[in-house]
Formats: C-alpha cells, sequence, structure tokens
C-alpha cells in the first residue's frame, strides 16, 4: 500500500472524531501505530494504549465504497501521528473530506492479533453506563490513595504493578470484563452517553459504545500497566 491511497469520509465530522481517537492513543504512546481496515463504505482503525493493554477500535464511514486500483480493500498499519496528520487537514472546515493513508510500517505484535469480524454475541450482567462510570471513577480514587499511602521507598514499578492488578482486574457486575477496560473507554472519549452494550465472541470480550470500543481477552493480558490517566 502506497501513500497514494486515499480515504474519503462521509463528512468533516466523521474526519474530527477519528483525530480525536488518534490525538488520544497518542497522548499515551508518541510512536503509536494503528491497524486500518476499510471495506464498503467503513473504515476501522485499531490501536492499543500502552496504559491499558486492550484493543480500542473506532469506525469511520466513507463517501464513497474504498476502491483504490485493484484493491477493493484496504487492511495496512501506519504510523498514527502520520495518520493523524492526514486526517487532521479532512477535518477543517471547508477541506476535502479525505486523507492519505500514509505508508505501512512494520506492526506490533497486536496488530497480527485482532478480535474477530463476526460471531459476536450480547452478555448479560452489565450494569447501567452511569455505575460503570462510576465505578471507573471510584476504581481511580482508591489507585491514587492507595499509592499516595505507600512509604516512599515502596513506590516502585512493582508495587504500582501489584496494587493496579489488584484493582483493574476486578470484574464488572455479573461480568468477566475487567474494570481495566471500562477506564481505557472513558480515557479515550468513548464511556459516554447512555447506550453500553457488551458482546463475546471466542475467548475475546467487547465492550461497545456508541462512540468506539474496547476489546479484551479473557483472562487478562500479561504486561499490564496501572498508570489511570
Amino acid at each position: 500500500m502506497t501513500a497514494t491511497a486515499r480515504l474519503h469520509f462521509a463528512d468533516a465530522g466523521e474526519a474530527a472524531d477519528l483525530a480525536a481517537f488518534l490525538a488520544r492513543l497518542i497522548h499515551y504512546d508518541k510512536a503509536a501505530a494503528v491497524r486500518l481496515q476499510a471495506a464498503g463504505d467503513t473504515l476501522a482503525v485499531f490501536g492499543r494504549p500502552p496504559s491499558f493493554e486492550v484493543l480500542a477500535i473506532r469506525t469511520a464511514r466513507l463517501a464513497t465504497p474504498y476502491g483504490h486500483g485493484v484493491d477493493a480493500t484496504l487492511d495496512v498499519t501506519v504510523s498514527a501521528g502520520e495518520f493523524l496528520e492526514s486526517v487532521g487537514e479532512s477535518a477543517r472546515p471547508g477541506a476535502a473530506a479525505g486523507a492519505a493513508v500514509p505508508g505501512a510500517v512494520t506492526g506490533p505484535p497486536w496488530a497480527g492479533v485482532l478480535p474477530p469480524r463476526g460471531g459476536w454475541r450480547q452478555e448479560p450482567g452489565l450494569p447501567d453506563p452511569a455505575v460503570v462510570r462510576e465505578l471507573v471513577r471510584v476504581a481511580v480514587g482508591e489507585f491514587r490513595s492507595r499509592v499516595e499511602q505507600l512509604p516512599a521507598e515502596r513506590r516502585v514499578r512493582a508495587e504500582l504493578d501489584r496494587v493496579g492488578r489488584e484493582i483493574w482486574s476486578r470484574t464488572i457486575g455479573d461480568t468477566q470484563l475487567p474494570v481495566r477496560a471500562a477506564h481505557a473507554a472513558q480515557s479515550l472519549g468513548f464511556l459516554r452517553g447512555d447506550t453500553l452494550t457488551l458482546l463475546s465472541s471466542g475467548a475475546w470480550l467487547r465492550l461497545r459504545t456508541a462512540y468506539g470500543s474496547v476489546a479484551v481477552r479473557r483472562g487478562g493480558v500479561q504486561g499490564l500497566s496501572v498508570t489511570p490517566a
């Protein structure tokens, strides 16, 4: 895939929302990469903010079905920063709603292990969105409080990870979804509004909102970082 391929968004608002998502990813990782998949009139963007160890998924509507030369679909991993620059141009008032696709980069390991495209079914037991947001607020407050209570000599990464694992691995309601997934959704701007759905497919759980989704594997992810946003 070359940088001459372009994505034409349905409107500037789609580009602006996607740009906000990319900016949040870069906030957590200046060298972030994202995997782009476009088919038909939908673009899916996958990223992994390292502070949460989840996969974040944001979709955008395209004005016309994707097509570039002989390629009817797009599947490429690119620099999030380079893509943000291109998408940001499209979000400006009066700008053409299109963005150049940057050149491919060597993808991080997570980019090769994405959630399945289909087979999702709704899971019961998820509390109302307001309750989930409150759980996140309380968890962030508990983490900070417990860290502040540690003697200075114990405020080391291993101890912070231990406290964080205890808090963020707790499950939400009558589900297997860890609190860290909801924390990630909130920090990425997804945990808004009154619609919140928990889906499962195989080993994956997916917290879906009107603004994006976060996906996690059941049983946790190794190397969890615990710094709250």
